[in-house]
């Protein structure tokens, strides 16, 4: 028995950068830091960051290109692939990412200036999420009415 899974939360490093591979597949990679917090031997917090590429395919490339902007919180999901290439130099190179699933935006979706809330709610205060979250791995995507 064999399980490669993977998932993180962190912030997106820079905005999604999608292409298409010659058979017009979709592809997005962007970078997401995770910070981890701890005490030291002296008893000080530190804080490290962990940076994870990320890559997603087809229908999930293009939502996550079109919704996620550098900054965001996201949760993603997936499994961990190294893959290995020579470079110009001839040095055989690698690199580790994470192959999404499920990619989710915890950020409250942002609102258009002056358009009424539909759940008819009072806008959120501050420091409390405005709204649900997005999940752009979701295949009911398509359904919804926005």
């Amino acid at each position: 028995m064999s399980l490669n899974k993977a998932m993180i939360i962190g912030n997106l490093g820079r905005d999604p950068e999608m292409r298409y591979t010659p058979n017009g597949q979709a592809v997005t990679q962007f970078t997401v830091a995770v910070n981890h917090n701890y005490k030291d031997s002296t008893g000080e917090w530190k804080e490290e960051t962990e940076w994870f590429r990320v890559v997603a395919w087809a229908a999930l490339a293009e939502r996550t290109a079109e919704n996620l902007r550098k900054g965001r919180k996201v949760y993603v999901e997936g499994r961990l692939q190294t893959r290995s290439w020579e470079d110009k130099d001839g040095q055989k190179r690698y690199t580790t990412e994470l192959v999404a699933s499920t990619v989710t935006s915890l950020d409250p979706r942002p609102r258009e200036e002056g358009a009424p809330d539909p759940s008819g709610a009072r806008p959120a205060r501050s420091g409390a999420p405005a709204g649900p979250s997005e999940d752009l791995g979701s295949s009911d995507l398509d359904e919804l009415p926005f």
